[in-house]
């Protein structure tokens, strides 16, 4: 055998692909860089996934805002006690941030892509009841729940009085005040809640104080009259403003805050009644306090199907403005005639 030193082996040639992958691509497909695989759908098909996208659209916030609109303002509503030595108005109060935080949902906060973020109504009743719950918790701080104005305030109620007092409109994020996640409004009351439970618990075991005195009694009782008194002014001023007004889109929102206030302050009263019965049967104030919780009741249960701010003396259109007011005005005056009969 000779060995050629011009020749060298050549490769076998390599079998191409290309046609194979060719013969599986769809018809009309191309393999330049600018190819994308084709997908089509019927015509008929396109229109119905475009229909169902818009219909579900449209339905999505009119459905949740049923679902979730609820203005609860059951006037049996109350919380539980497990001894005599705890507060029944305490209990209540942990109670209602419960049902409306846990139970219901908190929707003065809501984003806008939650069907909730379009209510007005159930948003304007929640705040109104924390801000009522927000009064009474500086009572209960600075005077029912120490012996005296120069003891310590008591380190559960001063928590609750703290968290109740967090607006209620913030979420987890709020780029008006930090572009860093923040607690949102239910956390704060949720707080707020377990902080009145511990306040009970300790009354319980002795570890705190409730004092039930006819003058701690009367301090609440001012300032839930003082209150009062600007819910009214409010209704004032805004009668006088846009009174007869068929498209005032304010009208309902302070219907609704007065109402859930009226709400939180009747379920107050009414377990403050419980709370300090000793110093009601003393003053013999037992017919004046029914009667003045019972003006709170009917505030609290006015819920027209819509809210009108008619004139006064209108015959068609009624003025729901004045007539809550009216009830908050006579509970005022009967509120200021149980504090004088507590002042002989």
């Amino acid at each position: 055998m000779t060995f050629d030193p011009e020749f060298s082996p050549q490769p076998a040639p390599r079998r191409s692909l290309l046609p194979r992958l060719r013969a599986r691509l769809p018809v009309g497909s191309g393999t330049g860089s600018g190819w994308r695989p084709r997908v089509s759908l019927p015509p008929r098909r396109l229109a119905r996934v475009g229909l169902g996208v818009l219909v579900a659209l449209l339905l999505y916030y009119p459905i949740g805002m049923i679902w979730i609109h609820t203005i609860d303002d059951n006037p049996d509503f109350a919380g539980t006690t497990t001894s005599p030595a705890q507060s029944k108005m305490v209990a209540t109060m942990a109670a209602l941030i419960d049902r409306e935080v846990d139970q219901h949902r908190w929707t003065p906060n809501d984003p806008f892509f939650i069907p909730s973020w379009a209510l007005d109504n159930m948003p304007n009743f929640q705040m109104g009841i924390v801000a009522g719950l927000s009064r009474i918790a500086v009572e209960l701080t600075d005077h029912m729940g120490r012996s005296r104005g120069t003891s310590q305030a008591d380190p559960d109620l001063d928590k609750a009085l703290g968290f109740l007092k967090y607006p209620g409109d913030r979420w987890v994020w709020d780029p008006s005040v930090s572009i860093w996640p923040q607690q949102p409004a239910e956390a704060q009351y949720r707080a707020a809640r377990r902080a009145l439970l511990a306040y009970n618990d300790r009354l319980t075991s002795g570890q705190a104080i409730f004092e039930r005195r006819a003058d701690n009694l009367q301090a609440a009782l001012e300032r839930i009259a003082s209150d009062v008194g600007s819910m009214s002014a409010v209704i004032e001023q805004h009668v006088k403003s846009d009174g007869g007004s068929l498209f005032d889109m304010q009208v309902d929102n302070i219907f609704y805050n007065n109402k859930g206030r009226a709400y939180a302050y009747y379920l107050v009263l009414r377990d403050l009644g419980t709370d300090y019965e000793a110093v009601l049967k003393e003053r013999n104030l037992g017919t004046v306090w029914n009667q003045m919780v019972d003006s709170f009741r009917e505030a609290a249960l006015l819920q027209p199907l819509v809210v009108f701010n008619g004139n006064a003396d209108s015959q068609l259109l009624p003025a729901h403005l004045v007539g809550q007011g009216f009830y908050l005005l006579r509970a005022r005056f009967q509120l200021y005639e149980v504090i004088n009969i507590l002042q002989k």
